[in-house]
Formats: C-alpha cells, structure tokens, sequence
C-alpha cells in the first residue's frame, strides 16, 4: 500500500508530460522528504538485446560529485600491493581468508578489486560474486595492478552500471542532499556515457526511455530527446 507521502509526491507529477531535466530535478527536490537522504536514481531501457555479447552494456565511471554512498571495499592482494590497499583505505585485504569466508557465505562488502595476478584464485567465486555484480572485472576496473587509484575511486564515488535481461539499467545518481546542479552534472555524466555505450551494430532506437526517481518516490519520465541532447552538449 502506498505511503501518504509517495501519494502526495505522486500528485505532484503530470502524468502527460516528458520532463526536462532540470524540471524534473526540481520537482524531485519538492517531494515531500522522507527520515533519510534518499537516493537518487535513474531508470533507463535500452534498445539492445542483452542476450547478444556484442549489446551488453556494462561499465563504470566516477560520478563529477560521488554517489553519496559508502562503499565498502575489499581488496584481494598480496605482498606491497595489499600495503598499497590498505594505505589507499580498503577495509578489507587478503586472499585466501576472504575466498574462504565468501564461499561460506560472507559478502559484506560492496566492491571487491584484485590484481590481474590472482584472478585463477578469484575466478571460482565467479557463481557466487557474479549474480549480485560483485564480481571483479577489467572493464569495471576492478581488475588492475593500479590498487590505490581503484580503492580511491570506489571510495570517491565511482558507480558501475549492467544492463538486465530486460533491457533495463538502475543506476545511483546522487543523493537528495545534492543541489540541483550537483545532480544535474552527475546524471548527464550518467546519460552521456550510456551514449557513448551504443553497439556497433544496433539498428533503430537507441534509448527507450529514462525515469528519475529517488528510493521512495515516484518516477518521473524524462524527454528522451531533450536529455540526450543536453547530455552531449
């Protein structure tokens, strides 16, 4: 049953209309607030066919004003690169120990980074790290010997996004907390590089559709056109 707050914010919406983006940024920010800093997301589906290798989109980049979010981070390294981890911040480093504790169960962490040398070790939590996007992954880069700018990254605000079987992306923008421009600057960051994502060999359109919504509000659709436009400007 919905809240009386998301009713309120729901009323808020014209439900015929495609937003601008900053329309809509401003009326996300008159939503009646909830007892915490929300979240802030975007929602986008995608002309592509996940099914196909050469349509997945999977990436990650560092938002202009982070994400809001802390990130725990776990590092599998050895020997001056598990000394640059935990220099760079890392709550956890090892290898063995935590390769142990993830089979048994244990995922409390929110990025794990290793060095190219260790990914025979770390590939066989592959079924467990996969499904829940944990799993360490060069073009995330996640998988490097540059150990303290990864910890660095995922401690500043770096995001990584995937598309799912439908098509879809949800991908954190910001927080409520954020000025308007923060979050403009973060989610046209967001818009340009799912751009510049485009397979190849896609035929037609490109980007459905993108909603902006915050953790317990309602979306609220974008002008597709408008967006990718500003996005590239």
């Amino acid at each position: 049953m919905a809240s009386k707050r998301y009713k309120q914010a729901h009323e808020m919406i014209d439900k015929t209309k495609r937003y601008e983006l900053d329309e809509a940024i401003e009326l996300l920010l008159k939503y009646p607030k909830a007892k915490f800093d929300e979240t802030v997301e975007l929602h986008m589906n995608l002309g592509v066919d996940p099914r196909k290798a050469d349509q997945q989109i999977r990436n990650s980049l560092v938002l202009p004003h982070g994400s809001g979010q802390k990130s725990t981070v776990l590092v599998f390294a050895e020997g001056d690169k598990a000394d640059e981890a935990k220099e760079a911040g890392a709550d956890y480093v090892g290898v063995e120990e935590f390769v142990e504790k993830i089979n048994s169960g244990w995922l409390d962490f929110d990025v794990a980074i290793t060095t190219p040398n260790l990914m025979s070790k770390i590939g066989r939590l592959g079924r467990v790290l996969g499904p829940r996007g944990l799993m360490p992954n060069p073009k995330d880069g996640t998988v490097t010997m540059d150990i303290k700018q990864a910890v660095n990254d995922s401690k500043g605000g770096k995001i990584t996004y995937r598309i799912d079987k439908f098509s879809n992306l949800h991908i954190i923008g910001g927080k409520l907390s954020f000025t308007a421009k923060q979050l403009s600057e973060n989610l046209l960051t967001i818009i340009l590089a799912i751009i510049r994502e485009r397979p190849a060999a896609l035929k037609g359109i490109y980007i459905n559709s993108i909603i902006l919504t915050s953790t317990m509000g309602p979306g609220i659709k974008l002008d597709v056109a408008s967006v990718t436009k500003l996005a590239r400007q």
